[in-house]
């Protein structure tokens, strides 16, 4: 059972946010202090995805843990409604792969960081210039 009432629930799922999340603005944030320029949930591509880097044909999703099923310690499948979020996060898993799937056959390459990723930023830092070297710019 549920302990919120139902408009109090549809009230705080209506906060969250699909763009410009935290976790967006801090990866947006680390990668431009990197001296990375690039565009923000381009419509015309597959997913929207949140970061894209048309130079080097690049785009970035950043997922939060919950959300998207990661199996670290922030994804902690919720206590009621089992039968409800269960199939709701797996969905957004499955729509995950076929979004990076279509990107990867259109040529662009995917990169995914993780909200939990962001408590080390030295290492997402790394991580983020080691997908992004080597990927051509535009002249």
């Amino acid at each position: 059972m549920d302990r919120l009432t139902p408009e109090r629930r549809s009230w705080l799922m209506a906060q969250v946010r699909s763009a410009n999340t935290k976790p967006e603005v801090a990866v947006r944030s680390l990668l431009h202090r990197l001296g990375y320029r690039f565009r923000l949930h381009r419509r015309d591509l597959p997913g929207t995805p949140d970061i894209v880097l048309p130079g080097r044909r690049t785009v970035i999703f950043v997922h939060g843990c919950f959300w998207h099923g990661h199996s670290c310690k922030r994804e902690k499948m919720p206590k009621s409604r089992l039968d409800y979020w269960g199939p709701k996060i797996e969905a957004n898993r499955q729509r995950d792969r076929r979004k990076c799937k279509a990107l990867r056959d259109l040529g662009w390459h995917v990169t995914e960081v993780w909200e939990c990723e962001l408590k080390y930023p030295a290492r997402l830092a790394r991580k983020l210039v080691r997908s992004l070297s080597g990927r051509a710019t535009s002249p």
